[in-house]
C-alpha cells in the first residue's frame, strides 16, 4: 500500500478530492489529507497545517495558480516518491523541478489509476 497525501481535500461529495480519499481508503491505502478547512472523509481528518507526514504519493487537487512556493516547499520537504497532477492541476515547470529532485510526476487521474489497478 502507498501512503498518500491528498492536497485540496474537501467534504463536498461532488469534489474529486473527496472521491479520491474515499476510493484510496476503500483500496486500503493510508491517507492523509490537507485542506483549507477542518473536515473529514471516511476516517480521514483533514490537516489545515502543513504537518510532516510519511507519504509515498502526493495527489494534487489544487490548480497551478494555487501551487504557491510554500506548498511546493512543503511537498519537497516530504520527499515523496511521486506527485500526481490530476486533471486541471498540471504545472509543467514544477513537474520538471520535481523530476530534478528525483520525484516521479504523473499527469493522471488518481481515480482512474485506482480503478484500473495502476496505482
Amino acid at each position: 500500500m502507498k501512503p498518500t497525501l491528498v492536497i485540496g481535500a474537501s467534504e463536498n461529495p461532488d469534489r474529486y478530492s473527496y472521491k479520491a480519499i474515499e476510493m484510496l481508503r476503500n483500496h486500503q491505502h493510508e491517507v492523509f489529507a490537507y485542506g483549507l478547512k477542518v473536515g473529514r472523509v471516511c476516517d480521514v481528518e483533514f490537516m489545515t497545517e502543513k504537518n510532516p507526514v510519511k507519504a509515498h504519493t502526493v495527489t494534487l487537487y489544487v490548480g497551478a495558480k494555487n501551487q504557491d512556493t510554500e506548498l511546493r516547499r512543503y511537498i519537497l520537504s516530504l520527499k515523496p516518491q511521486r506527485v500526481i497532477f490530476n486533471p486541471g492541476t498540471e504545472n509543467p515547470p514544477w513537474e520538471a523541478e520535481l523530476n530534478d529532485y528525483g520525484i516521479t510526476t504523473e499527469e493522471a487521474c488518481t481515480l482512474v489509476l485506482l480503478q484500473t489497478g495502476q496505482y
